[in-house]
C-alpha cells in the first residue's frame, strides 16, 4: 500500500460493529492492482453527520452494514434500481458530492444459491426482517422459491416483508424445520449480546439439507459450527462478504479484479 499522501482516494464502512472483512478485502486489492486508494471502517456515533461526512469530505464509497442499511435511504440523493427494489442499501457511491446507492447484497445472496445449487423446490426458513433479510427474500423470489416463511419477532417488519414477495410470516420457529434455513439476524455475531447462540435450534439444522448463515464476523458462527458438525452443507457469510464487497470494489474504482486476484484477497481476509 503507498504511504498516505493527500492524493489518497478514501473509501469507508459504517457498521455498529465493524469487522476487518472489508478493510482487508478492499487494501489488499488496492495493492494488488497499484491504486493509490485507503479504506477505513467506522462505527458512527451519527449517522446522519457521517453520512453528512461521506458527500462533504469526498469520500469515494461508503459500505453500510447492520443496522443502518434502512435508516440511509434518506440520506442520499438517488437510489440505483437494486436498492430500490427492496428498500435496502449497503452501498453508496459519491460522485463530485452526489451520493448515489445501491445494493450488492442481492447479488451476493443470488449468486451463492446459484453456485451452490440449492433445489428452487426446497421448503425454506428465513430469521429476520431487517434490510439483509430484505435483499435475501428478494434473492429468493427472484431464483424461483415459493416455499419460505419469514421467522421474525417485529409483526410489522416480518409480515410486510412476506407479503411483499407473496410469503408467509410467523413470529417465532415454534418448532419448525425446513430444507433450506437462512439466519439474517445478528445472533452468532462476534461483540454481540448472542454470540454464543445459535440462531436456530439443534433440531431445525438437523432437519435441514443446507444451513445458510450471513453473518460473516466469525467466519465460523455457532450456527455454521453446528451444522458442519452435523454433517450438513453450509453457505457461509464470508462467502458473502467477498461477493458483496467485490461489487462494490466495482462501483468505486470501475476496475473488476481478475477472478486469481479476488481468491488471494479473500485468502488475506480469511486470516486476520
Amino acid at each position: 500500500m503507498p504511504i498516505l499522501n493527500k492524493d489518497m482516494t478514501l473509501c469507508i464502512s459504517l457498521s455498529a460493529r465493524p469487522s476487518n472483512n472489508g478493510t482487508r478485502f478492499h487494501n489488499h486489492l488496492y495493492e494488488q492492482l497499484n491504486l493509490n486508494w485507503i479504506y477505513k471502517a467506522f462505527a458512527p456515533t451519527n449517522l446522519e453527520q457521517a453520512i453528512a461526512g461521506v458527500r462533504g469530505l469526498g469520500i469515494r464509497g461508503c459500505a453500510i452494514s447492520m443496522p443502518y442499511k434502512e435508516d440511509v435511504i434518506a440520506l442520499v440523493d438517488e437510489m440505483d434500481p437494486s436498492a430500490k427494489a427492496i428498500d435496502s442499501v449497503n452501498t453508496i457511491v459519491n460522485t463530485d458530492g452526489r451520493l448515489k446507492a445501491y445494493n450488492t447484497d442481492y447479488t451476493a445472496i443470488e449468486q451463492l444459491l446459484a453456485t451452490n445449487k440449492v433445489p428452487t423446490g426446497y421448503s425454506v426458513l428465513v430469521q429476520g426482517a431487517g434490510g439483509m433479510a430484505k435483499a435475501t427474500v428478494a434473492a429468493l423470489r427472484d431464483a424461483g422459491f415459493a416455499d419460505v416463511t419469514v421467522i421474525a419477532r417485529n409483526e410489522v417488519a416480518g409480515r410486510a416483508l412476506a407479503d411483499q414477495y407473496g410469503f408467509r410470516w410467523q413470529e417465532a420457529l415454534d418448532g419448525g424445520t425446513a430444507d433450506l434455513i437462512i439466519n439474517v439476524t445478528p445472533i452468532g455475531m462476534a461483540g454481540g449480546a448472542e454470540a454464543d447462540a445459535l440462531a436456530f435450534p439443534q433440531e431445525a439444522i438437523d432437519a435441514a439439507q443446507v444451513v445458510f448463515d450471513v453473518v460473516a464476523l466469525p467466519a465460523e458462527t455457532p450456527l455454521i459450527k453446528a451444522a458442519r458438525a452435523a454433517g450438513k452443507p453450509v453457505i457461509t457469510g464470508v462467502e458473502v462478504a467477498t461477493i458483496q464487497a467485490l461489487e462494490q470494489f466495482v462501483l468505486y474504482t470501475g476496475v473488476r479484479p481478475t477472478a486469481g486476484q479476488v481468491r488471494a484477497a479473500e485468502e488475506f481476509m480469511r486470516a486476520q
